[in-house]
């Protein structure tokens, strides 16, 4: 399983980008919603994925914050959804705006994403009720809409295998103006190793 990769941004254009990491050119898809937090092509990136074998193909998804690749997953388990239709509805909606849509059973504001027909819409509605549980709510909500220096410290935080609850108290202890996300991850480590 390949959790997250970390080097260079080689190209990106929807829904591709493409990482170089050690001279390996790695090939992801990704949603829109990772694509608005992609840096310009030469500078490094840390992105998470999901690896996915099909009988026909060997698939590589990247995305920007846990969340995202949390839904993703669950997505995936729904019956007649694939990475395609996962993919588009990770960039027609956000995760907390899709989360707020199965609790309320909006099927409406479902459907509008390009792709979700009714039928589709319904079946999203019943069987991802029962996948969002309190700890998936609770994880899905902290990395929402978080841009800049925090968030990508809180995503490569996540990448190296801390619980998002755990990111946002070593964060909230840090007086985050002005500081790079390096000078971010940095002393938060800091902090674990030392307490």
């Amino acid at each position: 399983m390949i959790g997250f990769l970390k080097g260079k941004l080689i190209s990106k254009h929807p829904p591709g980008i493409v990482i170089d990491v050690g001279g390996v050119g790695y090939e992801l898809e990704a949603p829109m919603s990772t694509f608005y937090q992609l840096p310009d092509t030469g500078e490094q990136i840390t992105i998470l994925t999901h690896f996915l074998v099909r009988e026909d193909a060997q698939l590589l998804y990247g995305f920007s914050t846990e969340p995202e690749r949390a839904l993703f997953r669950n997505l995936l388990k729904v019956s007649g959804v694939g990475g395609r239709v996962a993919l588009g509805i990770l960039s027609g909606i956000s995760v907390e705006g899709f989360r707020r849509c199965v609790l309320e059973q909006d099927l409406v504001t479902l459907t509008r994403i390009p792709g979700i027909g009714r039928k589709t819409g319904e079946r999203l509605l019943v069987e991802m009720k029962d996948r969002l549980d309190k700890s998936d709510i609770q994880g899905f909500e902290i990395l929402v809409g978080d841009k800049g220096a925090e968030g990508e410290a809180q995503g490569a935080l996540i990448a190296l295998g801390y619980k998002p609850a755990e990111v946002s108290r070593m964060l909230a202890e840090i007086d985050t103006t002005d500081m790079e996300p390096e000078e971010l991850i940095r002393e938060a480590l800091k902090r674990v190793h030392s307490g």
